[in-house]
């Protein structure tokens, strides 16, 4: 699942999480602030042609970025309806629902982000430890998005933020060893970090955080490899199933693209060879570019091939072949990747000009 030469799929790294919301610049402005995403990748307006499955069989005109910090992990792709207004879930979301419970933040250090948080007004949790003896704690977002902010020990370059990006997903899923059959068997995190079962002083402060649950955290024992992998860095997936209940789907009766974590995207390489995994795994595509339009998908500023599927409790997994990415834009320079090793990492210079597209407030 490492080598695409040798005819199986190359993962690089988590890309993106998508993030539905009212206002993608004023989401934006609260991310750079609180998590440095003010790397400009793509920004673009159009309709969404492609997710006819999971837009109600119509095309949505839509409006997105996609946002990286430079200190490294996955971005956030910031999506926001421009036909309809975005609908927010239709019951309270519970620790251990199923879909994304949480997006995971590493921090260089965790009590001195807890610090800058609340002197931002951000309001954060406590700090707590969590089932590994690490010092973790949440906040939420204006639209009640929660992020865990966790340590973090790979970063591609240093900064003056206390974070970096995204280091990891919590998912809520009905049957721990049937949803690894994606997170392991697929995505490669076949490294378990803790399997526990019980109660959590670092849950215990969410709705629905008191109950019994079982946690367990995933790493990927495999070194990433591939074009933007240093900058992505290493990942974790982080699996809840609640005992004491019978959770809820999160994107219950409403579209992707609706308000909160939309999707979990991953760079890859090798469509082909991930088409025919996913397939071989019981997980087919649901939505496949290449079937679709001619191949490729293209946003103006990036483009590339992207499909999805959907893990075994209907949690979107997009999977994005970049073919194209902007350097410095203004000067009409892109990087073309279709003639590259794919699984040899960018110069560390090329990927620093990223900053060039830097948002400043």
């Amino acid at each position: 699942m490492e080598n695409s030469n040798s005819g199986m799929p190359l993962i690089s790294g988590i890309q993106q999480v998508g993030i539905g919301v009212p206002d993608v610049h004023q989401a934006w402005k609260w991310y750079r602030e609180f998590f440095g995403t003010d790397i400009r990748i793509f920004e673009d307006k159009a309709e969404a042609k492609l997710m006819l499955p999971y837009t109600g069989n119509e095309p949505r005109g839509r409006h997105a970025a996609l946002a990286i910090n430079m200190q490294g992990g996955g971005g956030f792709e910031i999506w926001q309806y421009t036909e309809r207004i975005p609908m927010p879930p239709q019951h309270p979301v519970l620790t251990g629902d199923l879909g994304i419970n949480a997006v995971k933040i590493k921090a260089r250090d965790v009590q001195q982000t807890h610090r800058y948080f609340k002197t931002r007004n951000g309001n954060p949790s406590p700090v707590f430890r969590d089932p590994a003896g690490q010092e973790t704690f949440f906040i939420r977002d204006p639209y009640e998005n929660l992020f865990q902010i966790v340590p973090g020990n790979d970063w591609f370059l240093k900064n003056k933020r206390h974070t970096g990006a995204v280091y990891g997903t919590m998912h809520g899923v009905s049957d721990i060893e049937n949803a690894r059959k994606v997170y392991s068997g697929i995505l490669g995190y076949d490294e378990t970090v803790y399997d526990v079962t019980g109660t959590f002083d670092d849950l215990a402060h969410l709705p629905g955080g008191n109950l019994r649950m079982r946690r367990v955290l995933l790493k990927h024992s495999q070194k990433r490899k591939g074009s933007f992998s240093a900058l992505f860095g290493s990942s974790q997936i982080e699996l809840i199933q609640v005992l004491d209940r019978q959770p809820r789907r999160i994107f219950e009766d409403r579209f992707w693209g609706d308000l909160g974590f939309i999707h979990l995207c991953f760079d890859i390489s090798g469509m082909d060879a991930l088409r025919n995994l996913c397939e071989e795994k019981g997980f087919p595509f649901t939505v496949d570019s290449f079937a679709n339009m001619n191949g490729k998908f293209d946003m103006g500023e990036a483009a590339g091939h992207f499909a999805y599927i959907e893990d075994p409790d209907g949690t979107l997994i997009e999977f994005v072949e970049t073919l194209r990415v902007p350097i410095v834009k203004k000067l009409g320079i892109y990087l073309n990747l279709q003639k590259r090793n794919p699984e040899k990492s960018l110069p560390r210079w090329m990927i620093h000009a990223l900053a060039l597209g830097r948002i400043r407030d």
